[in-house]
């Protein structure tokens, strides 16, 4: 399959500094620590499936119609999921046949499939071949930038085929270049086939244009943070459409390299660098800088959340957004008891399961608080009204001289907290299903929303064997108003983990053959917290406008810019070595031999 994005193929010929680099950007496996299973069996004529995955109305929704069955004939729950990374947003085909496999032999039937099978039969990441060219002037102002991608799809295609359109729509990154080329090539081989890894191929289009404009500062001798100050998009220019057509919602670039250049000392890192190389260091220091922006929250509309005071005073929240990880009963109930005053402890979270919940979508995109924390935060607000309304009736009293103290969770005639009603008494006025305390929304937002940020990676290797050792890790990360910063501070680690990892040790391989080569945990390197340092996080918040939070995506952004930043710092180490560029993964060997030139 081959796109070319723009019409007519862009000069450079006013440029007065061209870099051309092909840079590959390798396969990786999703590897959770939840390998697939599934469980599927019939019950009063109806096919109930339980798995581990990122959505169960979809999921329902493709197997019922392969078993020809309507919505409600069947059943998707959905446990606690051990990592999903995008991999599982569809149901394996082997789960999909457990249905038919019970029905046969009238009992349950289930299936785990062993570390290898998941090694070769989920979907991979990544895996794309990228020819960048990028060109401008000697004073650093970037003119002009093509790239070219080769996407592998493996066997039997699919969304692995598309992956290059991510990239496409990503391709200037932070920078306002006039003039972009994109075209691709997606071919099928006998290998696994690609699909969603964390990033779904705005990574590959970081990956790209960052290492290219580390390219451009080398050949034009000048510093690659201020290559990048130089040519960001500005703050007084959003909403800002990009050459490819992506209209980004919000943005302060220059403001987190400012900070994460501050808070890793990088004028200080320059001069330890300078005079180390002075010293002859057999070990080598390398500062590598990437300023990202990615797309989250694109591509499915609406998300279904409901909120209900029970009678005796407590919340039930029932979302249409599947958990792995990210914090939703957490995140979900602080809507909620900020608006009501309800404590956290008394509200239930509801998910994951297509009888309890009406409708949903996959989790997936970096979207879950911006659509369906934003139904929440929607149906929380009109439950509020409608208790308010409840309580003047109560109270005798006009609701709009109703107050609600969220300190206490009670109602009150302005001015008078003295005669109040808690939620037990509102709640107590549902006594049939006419009269619930319920409020629902189906929120859908009007775009995507673009978090950003920049990464700043230290690095030293040993000169004689290779090895690199990541000595600091900042990350400075703008995912719009934050709302609870531990949980933002896990998501962040748990991306610049695996963006790291792919810089420096990731790879699935295969032989000449197709054979695959990355078949276990002892032959796919796989980091532990061991090899990391520890992360310094530094925060910076742009609100959205696309949303009534402000928020945008933040679970996928720590992959999109450790990668780059990291391999720019270790070909930085090099570069005073006349080495300009060595492809990830960055192991001991692949250095060794670019530093002796083998």
């Amino acid at each position: 399959m081959h796109s070319d994005h723009n019409g007519e193929p862009i000069s450079f010929a006013n440029c007065d500094v061209v870099v051309t680099q092909t840079t590959v950007n390798q396969r990786l496996a999703p590897a959770p620590i939840e390998n697939r299973s599934a469980i599927a069996w019939w019950e009063d004529g109806r096919l109930i499936l339980e798995l581990g995955c990122q959505g169960t109305h979809p999921i329902r929704n493709t197997v019922s119609e392969i078993y020809g069955l309507e919505h409600d004939q069947m059943r998707v729950i959905c446990p606690d999921v051990g990592g999903g990374f995008g991999a599982k947003a569809h149901a394996a085909p082997e789960a999909v046949v457990l249905g038919e496999l019970s029905r046969r032999t009238g009992r349950p039937v289930r299936w785990t499939e062993t570390r290898s099978e998941n090694m070769t039969g989920m979907g991979h990441g990544r895996g794309q071949i990228q020819t960048v060219t990028l060109g401008g002037t000697k004073d650093g102002d970037l003119l002009a930038y093509k790239i070219e991608i080769l996407q592998d799809a493996g066997g039997y295609p699919n969304m692995g085929a598309i992956l290059p359109y991510a990239t496409r729509i990503m391709a200037t990154g932070v920078y306002d270049i006039p003039a972009v080329e994109v075209s691709s090539k997606s071919v099928a081989t006998n290998t696994t086939p690609t699909g969603a890894y964390r990033g779904a191929g705005r990574p590959e289009a970081s990956a790209a244009l960052e290492r290219a404009v580390d390219l451009f500062a080398d050949e034009a001798g000048l510093d690659p943070a201020e290559v990048r100050r130089r040519n960001f998009v500005q703050p007084d220019a959003f909403p800002f459409t990009t050459p490819t057509g992506t209209i980004y919602d919000s943005g302060n670039y220059e403001e987190s390299l400012n900070r994460a250049l501050a808070a890793a000392g990088y004028n200080e890192l320059l001069e330890e660098q300078a005079s180390r190389r002075a010293s002859g260091d057999r070990r080598l220091m390398g500062i590598g800088i990437a300023t990202y922006v990615e797309i989250t929250g694109a591509g499915v509309g609406s998300e279904y959340g409901s909120v209900e005071v029970l009678a005796d005073g407590s919340a039930r929240v029932v979302t249409g957004s599947n958990p792995y990880g990210q914090g939703h009963i957490t995140s979900w109930s602080m809507l909620v008891s900020d608006q009501t005053g309800i404590p956290l402890d008394r509200i239930e979270v509801v998910y994951g399961d297509t009888d309890l919940v009406p409708t949903g979508e996959t989790t997936g995109g970096s979207r879950s608080l911006q659509i369906a924390g934003s139904a929440v935060f929607d149906a929380t607000g009109k439950l509020v009204e409608i208790a308010r309304q409840r309580a003047a009736d109560l109270l005798e009293a006009n609701p709009a001289d109703i107050v609600l103290d969220t300190d206490t969770a009670r109602f009150h005639v302005a001015g008078t907290p003295a005669v109040s009603l808690g939620w037990e008494d509102i709640g107590a006025t549902s006594s049939d299903e006419a009269n619930q305390l319920f409020a629902l929304s189906d929120f859908t937002a009007s775009g995507p929303t673009f978090p950003f940020g920049t990464h700043v990676a230290v690095v030293e290797i040993d000169s004689d064997t290779g090895k690199v050792e990541l000595r600091r890790m900042i990350a400075c990360d703008d995912a719009g108003v934050i709302l609870n910063p531990l949980l933002v501070d896990g998501q962040v680690h748990g991306g610049l983990a695996q963006g790291i990892s792919q810089a420096l040790f990731e790879e699935v391989r295969y032989d000449e053959d197709g054979n695959p080569l990355s078949t276990t945990l002892l032959d796919y390197l796989m980091p532990s917290a061991a090899e990391f340092p520890l992360f310094e996080r530094v925060e910076l918040e742009t609100p959205s406008p696309i949303n009534p939070l402000g928020a945008k995506g933040i679970g996928e952004s720590g992959t999109i810019g450790s990668t780059p930043a990291v391999q720019n710092a270790v070909v930085d180490a090099v570069s005073h070595l006349g080495i300009r560029h060595i492809d990830m993964p960055l192991t001991p060997e692949r250095v060794w031999r670019a530093i002796n030139g083998i």
